[in-house]
Formats: structure tokens, sequence, C-alpha cells
């Protein structure tokens, strides 16, 4: 198999941005999902995630990465493709909003907030930010940063687990992995398993041979685009058959090259441990040229995955498409990754993981 794309999210739940390359760490793709916006319920002041099943306008915000330059420091850029001639007081303001890619804490406002039932101190950007996207979405939103924040793993299946060659050698890992567990300063990257915003794992890889048999089996050969899935990483599936996935359990990239570079360059490689189902929501419906849930066919891939994709007794109402994942436990680095690299399955489960994030 080779990797056929690679995406990141710096703003959870807007537009993917495609890759070529990629350095992949503890936390996934660097700079993924970072940011998140929440909307702000009156008159309790109750924080709710923004994401495409619940805020299906999300899907007309592109985002995309700019490098630092004379201008200012390395930002995401936001532009809004929906008509704003009817986002009251919008049609004024710039077309386009610069967010820094790494902000600096020091004067932001702490806040906490919860996702998924894992709960981190994060930083509100500002009011600029949250007029800028609240005049679009029409509701009121704060843009946050994790910043030094935390989220926990929750469950019992997801939180990465040593192969058997490095239990001695992660010993130490477990111990942490306890403490951390207890509720242990989670300000240490060595104490567990943390994650951005990203739902449940770092990251999320799925496989073009089974996007093709929804295509072609289950939507009458309409089609449905990749990143409606909003994965991470994307492997062509040669040589495996449609959700094959279903029972990987580790995944070599670049195998036979991963090797430290000379000097400081980045590792070339590496491998991942895919440790659980993801479970798919009404986000799969959503037309990202309108906002809007699609209509006819496009409008129905939930529900025609669930003909045959409720393969997870952990949450049997849910179909299945894709894996989460993490950086090997034995990697503290993380290795580059690159659009054709070759990837092997080097483990397999003989048996399905089941789904086990508390309340979800």
């Amino acid at each position: 198999m080779k990797v056929s794309a690679l995406y990141v999210y710096p703003i959870k739940g807007l537009r993917a941005i495609e890759l070529k390359s990629a350095q992949i760490g503890p936390q996934g793709i660097s700079h993924d999902r970072r940011f998140m916006l929440y909307e702000v319920h009156s008159p309790t002041g109750e924080l709710k995630k923004v994401q495409v099943d619940s805020h299906p306008r999300c899907a007309l915000f592109e985002q995309r990465i700019v490098s630092g330059s004379q201008q200012g420091e390395s930002a995401v850029v936001v532009q809004y493709h929906g008509d704003l001639s009817r986002e009251r007081g919008a049609s004024g303001e710039d077309e386009m909003l610069r967010v820094p890619l790494e902000p600096d804490i020091s004067s932001l406002q702490k806040i906490d907030v919860v996702l998924h039932g894992s709960a981190a101190s994060a930083y509100r950007m500002g009011d600029s930010y949250d007029s800028w996207f609240s005049r679009r979405f029409g509701v009121s939103v704060i843009l946050v940063y994790l910043g030094d924040g935390r989220r926990a793993v929750l469950g019992k299946t997801l939180p990465p687990k040593p192969s058997p060659q490095q239990q001695q050698k992660q010993r130490g890992w477990i111990a942490s992995l306890t403490s951390y567990i207890a509720g242990s300063d989670q300000s240490d990257q060595g104490s567990g398993p943390w994650i951005t915003f990203a739902d449940v794992a770092p990251l999320l890889v799925a496989s073009e041979s089974s996007l093709s048999d929804v295509r072609e089996r289950l939507l009458d050969g309409h089609p449905v685009e990749m990143y409606r899935f909003r994965p991470n990483v994307v492997v062509d599936g040669e040589g495996e058959e449609a959700w094959a996935e279903d029972f990987w359990a580790e995944l070599a990239f670049a195998p036979g090259q991963s090797l430290v570079a000379v000097g400081d360059g980045p590792k070339r490689g590496g491998t991942l441990l895919l440790t659980g189902n993801c479970v798919r929501c009404t986000s799969l419906n959503v037309d990202y040229q309108i906002g809007k849930p699609a209509e006819g066919v496009l409008g129905q891939v939930l529900k025609r995955l669930m003909k045959d994709r409720r393969v997870d007794p952990g949450s049997k109402w849910s179909p299945v498409f894709g894996r989460y994942a993490f950086l090997d436990t034995g990697d503290n680095e993380g290795f580059t990754v690159s659009v054709g690299d070759e990837v092997e399955v080097t483990r397999r489960s003989t048996q399905r993981t089941v789904w086990d994030w508390p309340n979800l």
C-alpha cells in the first residue's frame, strides 16, 4: 500500500488542509486541531462544541497555513465561502481572518472547556476572532486555543499499548500512565497519552478501498469524497480488501527507511498503532458546497453505512469507517510521512476492537 492523502485541521470542524508531507508526533500531525470553536448559549453561558454534525456551516470555512514572513508569524488563514450578504454585519469585514499558528498565551484569558467528556484548560483568542466567526455562523461563538492544555484519553481501548518487545523499555511509561489517570500533574508531556481537540485519538486512518466500496455498493456509484470522513492519513488500500482495516493493529510507514536523519533533520518513516474504530455521525451527510445536509443519495451516507457497517458492539447503533491511531509508544520523536510512501500492515488483530469512550 501507499499513502494517498494527508490532511490537517488546525481549527477543528473547518475544512481540511491537504498536505504533501507531514510531521507526525505523539499528538498527531503538527498543528492538528489546536484551535476549536464553541457556541455560547444564553443566558447560562454554557459552551457547546462547534463541529460539522451540529453546525453544518463549518463546511463553508476554508483554512490554509501560511509561513512566517516580514508580515508576521506563521498563521492559519480562514476564508468563508458562504453568502456574506446574508450574514448580518459581516459584509463590511475583512474577507479573510488571520489566526497566529502559535499565539502568545501570556495575554490571553484562560478558560475551561470540555470535549466528549475530556476537560482541558484553553485560551480565548479574543473578541475580534469571536466576532468574525459569530457573524458568519449566526450564533455567538468563541475561538479557543489549546496552548499548554491537555485533554486526557478516556476509555480502556484507545490509549496506546506497547508491543511485546517494548514492554520492558516502557515500564516507566506504564507507571506514568497510572499516575496520569489518577490525576497527577498534566503539564508533563511524559505523564501519559493526551490529545488536542481531536475527538478521541491523535490520528484517524482511512482506506481508499473501503471508500470505493461505499461509493459503488452503498451509494449507487455516487462520488462521495474522502474529505467528508475527515481523516488525517489515507492509504490506497492496494492489496487489501475493503474493510480490511477493521483488523489492522499496526502500520509501518516507509518500512526500512525509519532511520534517524543526519543532523537535526526529522526521522523518515515510523509506526502507528491502530487502537479503535471510528464510529460515524451525521457529519457524513453534509454538502460542503452549501454548508447544509445534502439532498438525495449523498444526504443518506450515514443511513446507508448503517446497512452493514454497524460492526462495533461497543457502539451498536453507529457505523464504522476508519481507525483511530497513536504514534508507536516506543517513539517519542515522531517521524515524517509523505504522499506516496509505502505502508505495510505489520500486525493484525484476530478480533475487532470494541468502542470504549465513556458516554460517547
